[in-house]
């Protein structure tokens, strides 16, 4: 079985779509479930999820591994696929994701662009992450599979950082087995790069590249501050 996890915060407006496009993909006709972890919402996060067909589990952490986390301990699969509430994954990439966990690959991730348009140093940043993926062998948190036992084995995410625990779930899953990075596409939302500043955005970029993981060992940026309003959706 497979085991859509998507962990939640206040994602009322997307989620239903997110839900759908999982649906619609069929999981390649295998049997699957979807787990919408809400983590503290205070919209009708959790009352979109359930009406869509989703299970869905409560959490209070506000912090993205750890509501990771707890959809992986509930889940029924053996093939984990992790993806973002604002993350429309195609069938196709569901189809090689499985594919390539059949064959031996112990997880992995696809390639990722933004929806809609994003400034230009949005799209150097994103131009420059798929080459970092491509060569670092590192799967994007909107969107990442692995076996279940190859994610026990790696210890699942890194409670102790707010972010990038995609990354670090990516490098310990690499001493495990093989990973793979899909050709394939996801697209997910782009409003983090509308919403803020080039100068807000760097700023992040650059304590990561300076500091790594270790930068996100608290609550910052717009994963954790009071949602923006998308420019592309504001009235």
């Amino acid at each position: 079985m497979i085991t859509f996890i998507i962990p939640a915060h206040d994602e009322e407006f997307l989620i239903g779509r997110t839900i759908s496009a999982l649906h619609a993909g069929g999981a390649m006709n295998e049997p699957y479930e979807i787990i919408v972890v809400d983590d503290a919402s205070t919209d009708a996060t959790a009352t979109v999820a359930a009406r869509c067909g989703a299970r869905v589990v409560s959490v209070n952490c506000r912090q993205i591994a750890a509501a990771r986390n707890a959809g992986a301990a509930q889940a029924q699969g053996d093939l984990l696929v992790f993806v973002d509430a604002d993350t429309h994954v195609p069938g196709a990439v569901v189809g090689a994701a499985v594919h390539a966990m059949r064959t031996g690959a112990v997880g992995g991730g696809a390639r990722a662009r933004f929806d809609g348009s994003v400034p230009i140093y949005g799209r150097i940043l994103a131009w420059l992450w798929l080459w970092i993926q491509r060569f670092g062998h590192l799967a994007s948190g909107c969107f990442l599979f692995c076996a279940r036992d190859a994610f026990e084995a790696a210890g699942g995410f890194d409670q102790t950082l707010y972010a990038a625990e995609d990354v670090v779930l990516s490098r310990r899953l690499r001493r495990l087995g093989r990973l793979v990075i899909l050709p394939e596409e996801v697209v997910t939302s782009g409003r983090n790069l509308r919403s803020h500043s080039a100068f807000e955005v760097l700023g992040i970029v650059v304590g990561f590249a300076l500091r790594g993981p270790g930068f996100f060992r608290t609550r910052q940026g717009p994963w954790y501050g009071r949602r923006r309003d998308d420019p592309v959706h504001r009235a």
